[in-house]
């Protein structure tokens, strides 16, 4: 079994994981370690990640020199070919980091890096809900929402490695704000984007003078969260399910997009859609019936991420693995 260091750097906290892949494809995460990525009031460096990673490795009693690579995967501008984080909005104080020499000479051997979108579409196309097929298209669907492309079998990164960020697409000229662009995909589709989309509906009924029944008044307005929204809905609230309702139907819209230019099998969605299937799923497919060409929607399957919490871990194992093998 070929041996793998995976990193998955997060806003909240940031993880190390030991794990291997059997010349079958089998995947298997050893050992791991969680640590947080604010101490103190002040974010980590990157320094403090690998001085994390060394403890890790002695205490679980091995050597650098043990695995065939590390991976890292980390959301934001990433230059994969040359191992650099040109900034994230995930640790903001980062700029321009030198991932992959950094850890190449800290611990002597192959160390590459990438957007966790593409890191995430490549774990879950090898291990996961798009094994099998040769173009997939993976939505982030959390917090922001980012697309991961496997376009005739391979990772595509576009020239800078910053393809897929179909989160940026406008929509409408006036809407919640995701990227910085009001009416955005990312601004109707997100989790911060949903929220939005529910204080905004809220207010509506609330100026109007009818009842919200998911916010009761003004001041409550702030305390909505994409997950409060799912909660009610999900309880029966009828205002709830309609703003869900209405992020799928922008969320179907931004998957026609992606059917009409790159004609995948499948795409795979993680995060609030696993989460929420059943509240988003009618009113996206609808959109993709009345959006998308009809012979690129009739052979588009869409499927919730299979690899659940531990996609992040699976990730960045699987950079390592694939730019280990020279396959990506």
């Amino acid at each position: 079994m070929q041996k793998l260091i995976g990193i998955d750097i997060g806003g909240t906290k940031c993880a190390v994981c030991l794990g291997g892949e059997s010349p079958r494809g089998a995947f298997k995460i050893s050992a791991k370690k969680c640590f947080p990525s604010v101490r103190d009031g002040k974010e980590i460096s990157f320094s403090t990640v690998v001085e994390e990673l060394e403890k890790f490795l002695h205490e679980s009693g091995a050597k650098a020199s043990d695995f065939s690579a590390v991976g890292v995967s980390v959301g934001g501008c990433v230059d994969s070919k040359r191992g650099i984080l040109v900034s994230t909005p995930v640790i903001p104080s980062w700029h321009n980091v030198k991932i992959g020499d950094a850890l190449k000479r800290k611990l002597g051997i192959p160390a590459f890096v990438c957007n966790d979108a593409n890191a995430c579409a490549l774990a879950e196309w090898k291990y996961g809900a798009g094994k099998g097929c040769h173009n997939m298209v993976f939505l982030t669907c959390g917090t922001g929402l980012g697309a991961g492309l496997i376009l005739d079998g391979r990772l595509y990164e576009g020239a800078q490695g910053n393809a897929g960020e179909i989160g940026h697409i406008r929509l409408e000229n006036i809407g919640p704000a995701g990227c910085g662009k009001a009416g955005s995909l990312e601004g109707f589709a997100s989790g911060a984007g949903i929220a939005q989309l529910g204080r905004i509906r809220a207010l509506e009924m609330l100026q109007s003078g009818r009842e919200c029944s998911f916010c009761k008044t003004m001041d409550k307005l702030p305390d909505i969260t994409a997950k409060s929204i799912s909660e009610a809905a999900e309880a029966g609230n009828a205002d709830a399910a309609r703003v869900y309702a209405e992020a799928g139907d922008y969320l179907g819209r931004g998957i026609a997009v992606l059917a009409d230019i790159l004609n995948p099998e499948r795409v795979v969605i993680g995060s609030i859609f696993a989460r929420s299937e059943k509240l988003l799923r009618p009113s996206m497919e609808c959109a993709i019936a009345r959006e998308a060409m009809p012979v690129a929607a009739k052979y588009l399957k869409v499927f919730p991420a299979k690899l659940g919490e531990h996609i992040g871990d699976f990730a960045a194992l699987a950079i390592a693995a694939s730019n280990a093998k020279g396959t990506k």
